[in-house]
């Protein structure tokens, strides 16, 4: 009778362990970003641009819910707030900064937005005119995209 109720007792709690391990999240499903190499997207388009750097991370839609965003350590800006966040007004030279990696936004808290400035630099073979076409297209881009 002893043993009985010992293996039964040792059954369950080996079920419940496998339970609470099963339960937790293991390193293949825990969301991560993948690093990949910049790509050369056209400067002379700021939605072409956001679509390919940025959308994934700040969505399609700039709402700050793109399919990398799980993985971020903070989440990413909606950025279709700039301006009502701002008084009403669109802070085109901070978003500028904050991609030439010039200032951080309270809201990224951490470096998991690249610095653009510098990934533009080395896709534009350091030609400054090109990298400020590229800032200047996408600060405009996101700029079409404030709420209203």
């Amino acid at each position: 009778m002893r043993v009985m109720k010992f293996i039964g007792l040792a059954t369950i709690l080996v079920i419940i362990s496998a339970f609470a391990v099963a339960q937790q999240p293991s390193d293949e499903t825990k969301p991560s970003v993948k690093h990949v190499p910049i790509t050369r997207t056209p400067s002379n388009s700021g939605k072409e641009m956001y679509d390919s750097y940025c959308a994934v991370c700040h969505a399609k839609d700039a709402k700050g819910n793109g399919p990398a965003a799980s993985a971020m350590k903070t989440p990413p800006t909606d950025l279709t707030q700039l301006a009502k966040n701002n008084g009403g007004k669109y802070p085109a030279a901070h978003v500028a900064a904050v991609l030439k990696g010039q200032a951080m936004s309270p809201s990224h808290g951490s470096e998991d937005m690249p610095i653009w400035g510098r990934l533009f630099s080395s896709i534009s073979q350091g030609h400054e005119g090109q990298v400020q076409q590229r800032i200047t297209n996408l600060v405009t881009y996101v700029e079409s995209v404030q709420a209203k």
